[in-house]
């Protein structure tokens, strides 16, 4: 069923559990995330990143996830996700999507607050939910790689007002976490998350959950983590998928899309048990 935000993770915060979210930029991403999901009786958050709209446009996507959330046998919530732009946003509403964040941490303070009130009070009158951030999760690679990324890790004081501020739904936060793969093992400011939680009373939202130990997940949930995005996991399962099919001489696109779904599959539901979403639905 096709739910939003709120729906799933006030429950798991209440719960003290955790919901991921999938980005899923095809088909075989999305059978993936749903079947696992409807497999292991757990709600889930799926959807796509403005920076992979280059691989499937926000409209395609729409036009397969909205369909299968609605179908599905467990609360599924189609998110769009790191919206950077006013106008991305807008057409993910009028697509159908039933959350959107809109990432504004790069700007000023002030400014991120103003920009996210205005998206909150347009989406609410939709019945669709808001994630921000605040503090700025940066890339272990490339051009969003921060020199110093404790410079840009959330302030607990700042994220009270600026929860109060804005009327968000989930506060995406900056503690240690960054986006793609870790060439190193992360150290999470897990007292930072316990107390942003009990300041802002909101869901929290870890971006670049791929790579993190097991315990880390445990930990974070625990604190207060509510949502955790997770990508490029699925991304490599797919490929190993791709790669064990023609390995054992896979002679069409049509043999591969099972092997592919399998691999993300045993993903998908590994994390959903590691969150403690397993049978919540």
């Amino acid at each position: 069923m096709l739910v939003t935000m709120n729906d799933v993770l006030l429950p798991a915060k209440k719960g003290g559990y955790g919901v991921g979210f999938f980005n899923a930029v095809n088909l075989e991403m999305a059978r993936a995330v749903i079947e696992a999901a409807e497999e292991m009786n757990a709600p889930v958050m799926i959807g796509s990143a403005e920076v992979l709209l280059t691989v499937t446009n926000l409209e395609r996507v729409a036009e397969y996830l909205i369909p299968m959330a609605q179908k599905a046998k467990v609360p599924v919530v189609v998110h769009y996700d790191h919206g950077l732009t006013f106008e991305g946003c807008i057409r993910a509403l009028q697509a159908g999507f039933t959350s959107v964040m809109y990432d504004c941490s790069v700007c000023a303070y002030e400014e991120n607050k103003k920009r996210l009130a205005e998206m909150v009070k347009i989406c609410h009158a939709m019945g669709v939910m808001v994630e921000g951030e605040l503090g700025h999760v940066g890339d272990n690679e490339g051009a969003g790689k921060l020199a110093n990324p404790s410079d840009f890790y959330t302030d607990p004081d700042m994220a009270a007002d600026f929860v109060s501020d804005t009327g968000v739904d989930a506060l995406a936060v900056a503690v240690g976490n960054a986006h793609g793969a870790y060439k190193f093992p992360p150290k999470l400011d897990f007292d930072r998350i316990s107390t942003i939680s009990s300041r802002t009373g909101l869901p929290l939202v870890l971006h670049g959950g791929s790579g993190l130990a097991d315990d880390d997940f445990r930990t974070a949930v625990k604190r207060g983590i509510c949502k955790v995005n997770i990508f490029t996991d699925l991304e490599r399962a797919g490929k190993e998928g791709a790669e064990k099919a023609l390995s054992e001489g896979a002679g069409s696109l049509t043999t591969m899309i099972s092997y592919e779904i399998e691999a993300m599959k045993k993903v998908v539901k590994e994390k959903i048990r590691l969150f403690g979403a397993d049978g919540k639905a």
